[in-house]
């Protein structure tokens, strides 16, 4: 990956409907070989899919909770039978295994207190669970899906 790959992939985070021409032109290639590129990141992987990032106050899921779980069952079928529940909510927008004294983290988006406490009552019937612990958040201050691409070979 070279700075030609890096520069395109930012402008893909930023804008991923941005016509080829003009990510083409702030790269500082023509649009064939930027188009190229494009197919070749796609190809291998670096690029998985393009998406559009929906406004939450306009889809009414402006509250985020950040649920943190913690088991006392570390088998293989617990994490299967809890995994399976958990990526069918679709409130759950993002779901970690994690270390620590967490065993797992969930970011859920919902409209209220009270569509939070639907989603809970699924998470607690799907399995059992130890332990529990919702935070909501009060201040978004920093949300980006932009990856930074410095790092990438």
């Amino acid at each position: 990956m070279d700075a030609f790959d890096r520069k395109i992939l930012l402008c893909l985070q930023e804008n991923a409907a941005e016509p080829l021409e003009a990510i083409a032109a702030r790269v500082g290639l023509s649009a064939s070989p930027c188009w190229r590129r494009i197919q070749k990141l796609e190809a291998q992987g670096v690029i998985q899919r393009r998406v559009a990032l929906l406004d939450p106050d306009r889809m009414r899921v402006g509250v985020t909770v950040f649920v943190s779980v913690r088991t006392n069952r570390h088998t293989a079928d617990w994490a299967e039978r809890f995994c399976a529940a958990v990526v069918t909510i679709p409130e759950v927008v993002e779901f970690y295994r994690m270390s620590g004294e967490t065993d797992y983290l969930l970011r859920i988006v919902v409209p209220d207190i009270a569509a939070y406490d639907r989603v809970y009552k699924r998470l607690i019937q799907s399995v059992d669970l130890y332990d529990v612990s919702s935070a909501f958040a009060m201040e978004r201050i920093k949300y980006t899906t932009a990856l930074p691409v410095t790092y990438a070979e």
